[in-house]
């Protein structure tokens, strides 16, 4: 896989984009990107056009995360004000509005199904699950606390959820905390499996394999990417190239590659029989928040950035 020059889109937002994901247009199934700010809005872009679409409002405070569900007719986006807005893609009708405390919203993921959205709980070191029919809460996936830690015992926050990723199957919720560990959930009997460890500081971004369900990738502010055998609860590998904390990552459909996005500005595309990065790509001039492979068939690639820009690539 190697990726073009990218067409940049500066100034796509009025500050740092953090947050991005595709969808399909459900009038037409042409890819749409989906782009979450400090500016407190959602835009949406047509790559082909490398144009706005629309840009959604309804969030006080800036957008951490944006996820598009599988049916391409709804997505929902998380802000540091605390609400999950859920919006109609073709029309920007809200759906719902899910609320939860402060701090307690940071990534967004929808199972494969489409039927539940998963968010990373932040400082109540858990996983919350809601359905997707009546907007109710079905499921809190807590992290187990320590043995002889007292509920009043504040380092409990080491265990603070920043990201939140389900297995191919939907059998499985993983979830990355700040103390750099991974806990894997069973959502059926919404249990609690293990830990992955490896990591030493907070795990930004996880994603798992779009052809194996025991196949997990992480990234971390340790500068590594792991690859974990979710399932044999074993590290596989571990990739490193990076000057700074790997903030982002994303798997490629095809299951060969894998991309990353760092705060030392660039953007690295790995292949994973080789287990190394084939390009360094540094079109950003700023800490890279997301990075996002298009729908299958579309050879497209998303990078965004503190810089406000957005980046397109294509991919052979």
């Amino acid at each position: 896989m190697k990726l073009t020059s990218p067409v940049i889109i500066e100034n796509a937002h009025d500050d740092s984009i953090w947050t991005a994901t595709w969808t399909l247009a459900p009038e037409d199934s042409a890819p749409i990107l989906l782009t979450g700010s400090l500016d407190e809005t959602v835009r949406l872009w047509d790559p082909k056009k490398d144009s706005c679409i629309r840009t959604n409002t309804g969030h006080c405070l800036g957008v951490v995360s944006v996820a598009a569900n599988p049916s391409c007719r709804m997505a929902a986006s998380a802000s540091i004000d605390s609400f999950i807005r859920v919006f109609d893609v073709a029309s920007n009708n809200t759906i719902a509005t899910l609320e939860a405390p402060p701090s307690e919203v940071w990534q967004l993921q929808f199972n494969p199904e489409g039927t539940i959205l998963a968010a990373a709980g932040g400082g109540s070191a858990s996983v919350k699950l809601w359905d997707t029919v009546k907007w109710k809460e079905i499921a809190t996936l807590s992290i187990p606390r320590p043995e002889g830690l007292k509920p009043s015992d504040k380092s409990g926050n080491k265990k603070f959820v920043l990201s939140v990723a389900w297995s191919l199957d939907g059998r499985h919720v993983a979830c990355g905390s700040m103390d750099g560990t991974i806990s894997v959930f069973d959502v059926t009997r919404a249990k609690f499996l293990h830990h992955l460890e490896g990591h030493c500081m907070p795990v930004r971004s996880l994603v798992y394999s779009r052809v194996d369900s025991r196949v997990l990738f992480s990234a971390s502010d340790d500068g590594h990417v792991h690859v974990y055998d979710t399932e044999g609860k074993t590290l596989i590998s571990t990739m490193s190239g990076h000057s700074s904390w790997v903030l982002s990552l994303d798997a490629s459909p095809d299951g060969a590659a894998i991309a990353t996005g760092s705060s030392d500005k660039t953007v690295r595309l790995w292949d994973l029989k080789m287990r190394a990065a084939t390009q360094i790509l540094s079109n950003h001039n700023d800490q890279v928040w997301a990075v996002a492979f298009g729908p299958p068939g579309s050879s497209l690639l998303a990078s965004v950035s503190d810089d406000k820009c957005i980046a397109f690539y294509q991919y052979s």
